[in-house]
């Protein structure tokens, strides 16, 4: 059986604190805190607020650099959709990031682990914890790898929902549903199943924890066939 601990996760991100305790509160939740009696600031909040200065800069520099015709109003919105909930969420599902997580027994019991607030929280309470140990180079370091790398597919997933009703929309006639296949598991863990239909033939299926997340995998799902059919592509320029 797989162990998620401290120094695991470490190896996962290719990052060895010099202070592992900034490590260990970056995935410390207030739950975990309060049954354990530790210090409030012993939780993953105040690095949160930090780590989400240093991605927005970060990503800022990023995206000001790649794309030099695109102006202020853009980059803005393209920024938005890059560092929100559910695209640092679907990066921290990647590091499978809940299975690392110090939650108190009420928040693990009812799926804390898969709960894209917390999870994309502490994404960012982890890029706060390795600025504090290292700087902004070893900050920048983890954002580029595993926020801002594969950025075109990433926003597929990030964008899915609207770049597909946009695909369909250029067929005259061709009509996007969604249709709710089943809900999974105990109501605190539900997983929402949903098929993506075009003009009423399935095209994919995808799963999350909320009706509106399932349909977004599904999506996703269909474009990225569109996309190897060369079918659809992203211009940011």
């Amino acid at each position: 059986m797989e162990e998620y601990t401290v120094s695991r996760l470490e190896e996962v991100i290719g990052y060895h604190f010099y202070n592992e305790n900034l490590l260990q509160q970056a995935l410390t939740h207030s739950s975990y805190a309060n049954e354990r009696k530790i210090n409030k600031c012993s939780d993953y909040e105040r690095l949160e607020f930090l780590g989400d200065a240093v991605l927005e800069l970060v990503t800022s520099e990023f995206l000001y650099l790649r794309y030099p015709k695109l102006p202020e109003g853009q980059l803005t919105k393209l920024r938005a959709s890059m560092v929100c909930e559910p695209a640092l969420a679907y990066c921290a599902r990647d590091l499978e990031l809940g299975r690392y997580l110090f939650l108190g027994k009420g928040e693990a019991a009812t799926g804390g682990r898969g709960r894209a607030s917390i999870t994309s929280d502490v994404m960012e309470a982890i890029i706060g914890a390795i600025y504090l140990d290292s700087g902004i180079a070893q900050a920048k370091i983890f954002i580029m790898r595993f926020i801002l790398n594969d950025i075109e597919d990433k926003q597929l997933f990030y964008d899915s929902k609207t770049i597909l009703q946009e695909q369909i929309q250029k067929t005259p006639g061709s009509m996007l549903s969604y249709e709710l296949v089943s809900e999974e598991g105990p109501e605190h863990e539900k997983m929402f199943v949903v098929n993506a239909l075009i003009d009423g033939q399935v095209k994919a299926c995808g799963r999350g924890r909320s009706k509106k997340a399932a349909e977004q995998e599904a999506a996703y799902q269909v474009l990225l066939e569109m996309k190897k059919e060369g079918k659809v592509t992203i211009e940011c320029t």
